[in-house]
């Protein structure tokens, strides 16, 4: 799936949105690895990434051409400063019109309106692959992120209260989210 657009948040700063491309690898990797090691609320710690620059760059590419996933590079000033995508939840009749959502943006760039930018964009192309319905989990300690996802109408749905185990926090709540698109 394709998409490329500029954006100027909130905060005045422009964020240039595009599909992640082949020659992102290295950029798209070392940019998780901060992300994961910054924050608790994400799926996985850096050292849990098994991808290599190359593999990287076929996942990106792999998106790229897909009819209805992307991986979204959210850049400023040429820098990749975050991360979003969206994924079917399953090929499969009864699940084909869901798709779950993701986003990272690195630490030094919360709170400027990247991530709101890249969800934006995210329920774009979910809705431009014809998706009924976009999904996320998200920890419940993580009312900033709840706030927008709220704020785009998403719903709560339900909780699984030993949704994640950190390493640092023990066990962290999960609230199960949705978008109707």
């Amino acid at each position: 799936m394709q998409y490329d657009q500029t954006v100027i948040t909130p905060k005045g700063l422009a964020v240039h949105i595009r599909n992640g491309v082949a020659s992102d690898g290295s950029a798209v990797l070392e940019n998780f690895d901060l992300t994961h090691a910054e924050t608790d609320y994400l799926l996985s710690y850096p050292d849990e990434n098994h991808f290599d620059a190359e593999q990287e760059s076929r996942y990106l590419e792999k998106k790229a051409t897909s009819p209805n996933e992307i991986e979204l590079i959210a850049f400023v000033d040429g820098k990749v400063a975050g991360t979003a995508g969206i994924d079917a939840i399953g090929a499969q009749y009864k699940v084909a019109h869901r798709a779950e959502f993701g986003v990272s943006i690195l630490k030094e760039y919360w709170g400027l309106g990247i991530g709101r930018a890249l969800m934006e964009a995210c329920i774009h192309c979910a809705k431009t692959a014809g998706y009924a319905q976009l999904e996320l989990d998200v920890v419940a300690e993580n009312a900033r992120a709840i706030s927008m996802y709220q704020t785009a109408g998403f719903v709560e749905y339900g909780r699984n209260p030993k949704g994640f185990r950190s390493r640092n926090a023990g066990f962290q709540e999960l609230i199960s989210m949705r978008l109707e698109l």
